[in-house]
């Protein structure tokens, strides 16, 4: 019977074990340090009054209660650690895989170099589908400049979809 209560117990609280399993133990461990530094007064739940603390101490001063109030919504309830990655998961589970999506890079690179001119890539992403604003191409070319001929490193950025950080080299 014991084990129904913890299964009911964790439901409760907005998952599962199984959240652990959609990250490496790396990945667990930097949400954990996240999650540290935004769980300011450190009673393991990450409340309205931390979420202004620490956006105060990136300078952010004057967020509203409402602000506040809207990010504690997004979680089922209390924000402790394992809600704190489910949400992750939950933010993550859209994305492809990484090998998916370099492969439909790879349809633009048919020499296989692992890289696309920056001019092509900005006028497929500002003509086609779900175009890019001006804005939304700077922010790309600031998080991923191209090199010196002008190219750029499409498997980089598909590691950074799909990891959440820039490959250390």
């Amino acid at each position: 019977m014991a084990p129904k209560k913890a299964k009911r117990r964790q439901q409760a609280e907005g998952g599962s074990s199984n959240v652990f399993s959609m990250f490496e133990q790396s990945q667990i461990q930097e949400y954990k340090e996240a999650f540290t530094i935004i769980d300011q007064n450190r009673d393991g739940i990450i409340s309205k009054d931390d979420l202004r603390d620490v956006l105060a101490s990136m300078g952010q001063l004057n967020v509203k209660n409402e602000e506040l109030e809207a990010m504690i919504k997004e979680a089922s309830g209390p924000i402790n650690f394992t809600v704190f990655l489910t949400m992750f998961g939950e933010k993550l589970k859209g994305a492809d895989p990484e090998d998916v999506i370099v492969s439909a890079f790879k349809v633009l690179d048919p020499e296989g170099t692992g890289s696309i001119k920056k001019e092509f890539l900005e006028e497929l992403l500002t003509t086609q589908c779900d175009r890019f604003s001006a804005e939304e191409m700077k922010n790309l070319w600031a998080a991923f400049p191209p090199d010196v001929a002008g190219n750029v490193d499409y498997k980089n950025i598909c590691y950074v979809i799909t990891h959440g950080e820039e490959k250390e080299e």
